[in-house]
């Protein structure tokens, strides 16, 4: 019987993380999390997801939603959110194998036997390279979204994790995505997982 097993992904934005987690839940054929999270958790508060995570029509920009992981709440609603997400990301754990993109899923479930934590990284000027070719932004954009993002991630993930996303005492593996792209670091993430876990 093979194991039930979690991979967490945490990433520099830009650095293509969220396509190669996705990529990497088709090959290994489990589950994929993401954006989903936020919606279970605005069902779960009867809220909308616009309070949850900043609508970006409000912002202007798709990817300005990204600055305020838990929006604009005052700080007891944005603990009341993690603490919501925080039994999502559990419950969903629990009940299949599965990939979860960033919310502190690598600190939440740190005490999950089964688990690959993975931080995706790449060069600065790489990462503004998948923004402008991949992602549609223009170069000024691409520049002030990834210092602000990666900036509000990491307050983000400090703020209730104690420690940065990329902090390597808390991973399992650190990886260049642009060493590989997208379907080759997809598919090396697959293999270590197949291995680990015996899949």
């Amino acid at each position: 019987m093979e194991k039930q097993y979690i991979i967490t992904i945490v990433r520099e934005f830009g650095s293509m993380g969220r396509p190669i987690a996705r990529r990497l839940s088709e090959l290994l054929g489990i589950e994929f999390y993401d954006r989903d999270i936020v919606e279970k958790t605005a069902r779960k508060m009867n809220l909308p997801v616009s309070v949850i995570s900043i609508n970006e029509e409000n912002q202007g920009s798709a990817y300005s939603r990204m600055r305020f992981p838990l929006g604009k709440s005052s700080r007891e609603k944005q603990d009341e959110i993690f603490r919501v997400q925080s039994e999502i990301i559990r419950s969903l754990a629990k009940r299949e194998s599965c990939v979860i993109v960033g919310r502190c899923s690598d600190y939440i479930l740190r005490d999950f036997e089964n688990r690959l934590s993975i931080c995706v990284y790449a060069p600065f000027e790489k990462r503004i390279e998948n923004c402008v070719s991949s992602l549609g932004m223009d170069e000024e954009t691409a520049m002030q979204m990834t210092v602000e993002v990666d900036k509000a991630r990491r307050k983000y993930h400090k703020r209730y994790a104690n420690y940065s996303p990329e902090d390597i005492k808390n991973k399992n593996l650190l990886i260049d995505s642009s060493f590989f792209g997208i379907e080759g670091t997809a598919k090396l993430i697959a293999e270590i997982a197949k291995s680990k876990f015996g899949k």
